[in-house]
Protein backbone atom coordinates (compact mmCIF):
# COMPACT_ATOMS: atom_id res chain seq x y z
CA UNK A 1 0.00 0.00 0.00
CA UNK A 2 2.44 2.58 0.82
CA UNK A 3 3.85 2.88 -2.80
CA UNK A 4 0.41 3.48 -4.10
CA UNK A 5 -0.15 5.88 -1.19
CA UNK A 6 3.17 8.15 -2.34
CA UNK A 7 2.34 7.54 -5.84
CA UNK A 8 -1.25 9.11 -5.23
CA UNK A 9 0.58 12.06 -3.25
CA UNK A 10 2.84 12.85 -5.49
CA UNK A 11 0.60 13.06 -8.40
CA UNK A 12 -2.14 15.18 -6.30
CA UNK A 13 0.22 17.68 -5.13
CA UNK A 14 1.45 18.11 -8.62
CA UNK A 15 -2.27 18.14 -10.07
CA UNK A 16 -2.62 21.14 -6.77
CA UNK A 17 0.23 22.88 -7.43
CA UNK A 18 -0.85 22.72 -10.87
CA UNK A 19 -4.10 24.64 -9.93
CA UNK A 20 -2.30 27.21 -8.46
CA UNK A 21 0.90 28.02 -10.80
CA UNK A 22 1.24 25.35 -12.85
CA UNK A 23 0.61 25.20 -16.60
CA UNK A 24 -2.61 23.61 -18.35
CA UNK A 25 -1.41 20.27 -19.43
CA UNK A 26 -0.45 19.16 -15.77
CA UNK A 27 -3.61 19.96 -15.21
CA UNK A 28 -5.36 17.52 -17.79
CA UNK A 29 -2.55 14.72 -16.46
CA UNK A 30 -2.41 14.80 -13.27
CA UNK A 31 -6.06 14.76 -12.55
CA UNK A 32 -7.07 11.67 -13.92
CA UNK A 33 -3.79 9.87 -13.15
CA UNK A 34 -4.34 11.00 -9.40
CA UNK A 35 -8.05 9.25 -9.61
CA UNK A 36 -6.87 6.17 -11.23
CA UNK A 37 -3.91 6.02 -8.99
CA UNK A 38 -6.81 6.15 -6.17
CA UNK A 39 -8.71 3.53 -8.00
CA UNK A 40 -6.23 1.17 -8.03
CA UNK A 41 -5.37 1.91 -4.26
CA UNK A 42 -8.86 0.85 -4.00
CA UNK A 43 -8.26 -2.17 -5.80
CA UNK A 44 -5.36 -3.35 -3.69
CA UNK A 45 -7.95 -3.09 -0.02
CA UNK A 46 -6.96 -6.94 1.19
CA UNK A 47 -10.83 -7.43 1.76
CA UNK A 48 -13.34 -5.96 -0.39
CA UNK A 49 -16.93 -6.64 0.39
CA UNK A 50 -20.01 -6.32 -2.24
CA UNK A 51 -21.24 -2.89 -1.29
CA UNK A 52 -17.52 -1.98 -1.01
CA UNK A 53 -17.15 -2.16 -5.23
CA UNK A 54 -19.64 0.79 -4.79
CA UNK A 55 -16.72 2.82 -4.14
CA UNK A 56 -14.74 2.09 -7.10
CA UNK A 57 -18.17 2.29 -9.30
CA UNK A 58 -18.13 6.28 -7.36
CA UNK A 59 -14.55 6.88 -8.23
CA UNK A 60 -15.13 5.89 -12.04
CA UNK A 61 -18.24 8.08 -12.06
CA UNK A 62 -15.58 10.76 -10.59
CA UNK A 63 -13.13 10.25 -13.77
CA UNK A 64 -16.35 10.71 -16.07
CA UNK A 65 -17.45 13.90 -14.33
CA UNK A 66 -14.17 15.17 -14.15
CA UNK A 67 -13.17 14.35 -17.71
CA UNK A 68 -16.05 16.29 -19.00
CA UNK A 69 -15.62 18.97 -17.50
CA UNK A 70 -12.24 19.44 -19.12
CA UNK A 71 -13.85 19.25 -22.24
CA UNK A 72 -13.85 22.69 -24.66
CA UNK A 73 -17.17 22.74 -24.31
CA UNK A 74 -17.80 21.89 -20.40
CA UNK A 75 -20.63 19.03 -20.54
CA UNK A 76 -21.75 20.69 -17.13
CA UNK A 77 -24.96 18.76 -16.44
CA UNK A 78 -23.30 15.46 -17.94
CA UNK A 79 -20.87 16.41 -15.53
CA UNK A 80 -22.98 17.33 -12.10
CA UNK A 81 -25.06 14.20 -12.80
CA UNK A 82 -21.64 11.94 -12.71
CA UNK A 83 -20.76 13.94 -9.80
CA UNK A 84 -24.44 12.77 -8.06
CA UNK A 85 -24.27 9.29 -9.11
CA UNK A 86 -20.87 9.18 -7.79
CA UNK A 87 -21.90 10.04 -4.20
CA UNK A 88 -25.12 7.87 -4.41
CA UNK A 89 -22.52 5.35 -4.53
CA UNK A 90 -20.83 6.23 -1.49
CA UNK A 91 -23.86 6.86 0.15
CA UNK A 92 -25.23 3.23 -0.28
CA UNK A 93 -22.08 2.23 0.41
CA UNK A 94 -21.96 3.95 3.83
CA UNK A 95 -25.53 3.42 5.07
CA UNK A 96 -24.95 -0.80 4.32
CA UNK A 97 -22.54 -0.20 7.01
CA UNK A 98 -24.29 1.94 9.78
CA UNK A 99 -27.34 1.66 12.20
CA UNK A 100 -29.65 4.95 11.27
CA UNK A 101 -29.64 7.22 14.25
CA UNK A 102 -30.79 10.65 14.42
CA UNK A 103 -29.32 13.81 16.53
CA UNK A 104 -31.10 17.08 15.09
CA UNK A 105 -28.26 19.27 15.00
CA UNK A 106 -26.44 17.68 12.46
CA UNK A 107 -29.15 17.98 9.77
CA UNK A 108 -29.86 21.44 11.02
CA UNK A 109 -26.55 22.90 10.63
CA UNK A 110 -25.93 21.12 7.19
CA UNK A 111 -29.37 22.32 5.80
CA UNK A 112 -28.66 26.11 6.90
CA UNK A 113 -24.93 25.52 4.78
CA UNK A 114 -27.34 23.67 2.10
CA UNK A 115 -29.32 26.97 1.87
CA UNK A 116 -26.66 29.48 2.44
CA UNK A 117 -24.89 27.74 -0.62
CA UNK A 118 -28.30 27.77 -2.98
CA UNK A 119 -28.78 31.46 -2.02
CA UNK A 120 -25.47 32.74 -3.18
CA UNK A 121 -25.27 30.64 -6.49
CA UNK A 122 -29.13 31.02 -7.13
CA UNK A 123 -29.25 33.56 -9.48
CA UNK A 124 -26.37 32.36 -11.90
CA UNK A 125 -27.20 28.56 -12.36
CA UNK A 126 -29.74 29.60 -14.86
CA UNK A 127 -30.71 26.14 -16.71
CA UNK A 128 -28.54 24.18 -14.12
CA UNK A 129 -30.73 25.36 -10.72
CA UNK A 130 -32.15 21.82 -10.08
CA UNK A 131 -29.68 19.26 -11.10
CA UNK A 132 -27.20 21.60 -8.88
CA UNK A 133 -29.65 21.65 -6.12
CA UNK A 134 -30.12 17.92 -6.55
CA UNK A 135 -25.64 17.72 -6.33
CA UNK A 136 -25.61 19.26 -3.14
CA UNK A 137 -28.62 17.57 -1.69
CA UNK A 138 -27.16 14.69 -2.19
CA UNK A 139 -23.46 15.59 -1.28
CA UNK A 140 -25.43 16.66 2.23
CA UNK A 141 -27.28 13.22 2.65
CA UNK A 142 -23.61 11.97 2.68
CA UNK A 143 -22.18 14.22 4.95
CA UNK A 144 -25.00 13.58 7.41
CA UNK A 145 -24.89 9.79 6.95
CA UNK A 146 -21.18 9.92 7.80
CA UNK A 147 -21.46 12.24 10.71
CA UNK A 148 -24.13 10.56 12.68
CA UNK A 149 -22.45 7.45 12.35
CA UNK A 150 -18.63 9.05 13.57
CA UNK A 151 -20.70 10.95 16.41
CA UNK A 152 -22.78 7.30 17.67
CA UNK A 153 -19.90 5.07 17.05
CA UNK A 154 -16.40 7.04 17.31
CA UNK A 155 -14.07 4.85 15.12
CA UNK A 156 -11.61 5.26 13.21
CA UNK A 157 -13.31 4.09 10.06
CA UNK A 158 -16.24 6.03 11.15
CA UNK A 159 -13.80 9.44 11.46
CA UNK A 160 -12.33 8.01 8.14
CA UNK A 161 -15.34 8.21 6.23
CA UNK A 162 -17.10 11.90 8.06
CA UNK A 163 -13.47 13.70 7.14
CA UNK A 164 -13.62 12.47 3.72
CA UNK A 165 -17.20 13.33 2.99
CA UNK A 166 -16.94 16.43 4.85
CA UNK A 167 -13.52 17.92 2.33
CA UNK A 168 -15.85 16.75 -0.65
CA UNK A 169 -18.64 18.80 0.75
CA UNK A 170 -16.07 21.50 0.97
CA UNK A 171 -14.37 21.22 -2.36
CA UNK A 172 -18.06 20.83 -3.83
CA UNK A 173 -18.76 24.59 -1.95
CA UNK A 174 -15.71 26.01 -3.32
CA UNK A 175 -16.10 25.02 -6.68
CA UNK A 176 -19.58 26.13 -6.90
CA UNK A 177 -18.99 29.28 -5.30
CA UNK A 178 -15.96 29.97 -7.31
CA UNK A 179 -17.32 29.18 -10.95
CA UNK A 180 -20.75 31.09 -10.40
CA UNK A 181 -20.22 33.82 -8.42
CA UNK A 182 -16.78 35.06 -7.62
CA UNK A 183 -13.51 33.61 -8.97
CA UNK A 184 -10.88 34.22 -5.67
CA UNK A 185 -7.11 33.54 -5.53
CA UNK A 186 -5.76 29.90 -4.76
CA UNK A 187 -9.57 28.96 -5.16
CA UNK A 188 -8.86 26.01 -7.47
CA UNK A 189 -5.90 24.44 -5.56
CA UNK A 190 -8.38 24.57 -2.61
CA UNK A 191 -10.65 22.70 -4.50
CA UNK A 192 -8.14 20.38 -5.77
CA UNK A 193 -6.53 19.32 -2.50
CA UNK A 194 -10.00 19.34 -0.45
CA UNK A 195 -11.02 16.97 -3.58
CA UNK A 196 -8.31 14.51 -3.47
CA UNK A 197 -8.15 14.25 0.51
CA UNK A 198 -11.43 13.70 0.47
CA UNK A 199 -11.32 11.04 -2.06
CA UNK A 200 -8.00 9.32 -0.25
CA UNK A 201 -10.07 9.38 2.72
CA UNK A 202 -13.04 7.34 1.54
CA UNK A 203 -10.36 4.78 -0.44
CA UNK A 204 -9.09 4.29 2.76
CA UNK A 205 -11.59 3.54 4.92
CA UNK A 206 -11.84 0.18 2.53
CA UNK A 207 -8.43 -0.32 4.95
CA UNK A 208 -10.23 -0.62 8.14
Amino acid sequence: MIWSFLAVLFSGWLYVDASYRGPQWQRWVFKPVTLLLLLALAWQAPVLNTTDYLILFGLLATLVGDALTLLPNRRMLYAIGAFFLSHLLYTICFASHMTLTFFWPIPLALLIIGAALIATIWSRLEDLRWPICTFIGMTLLMVWLTTEHYFFRPTDYSFTLMIGSSLLLLANIVWLISHYRRRFTSDSAIVAACYFVGHFMIVRSLYL
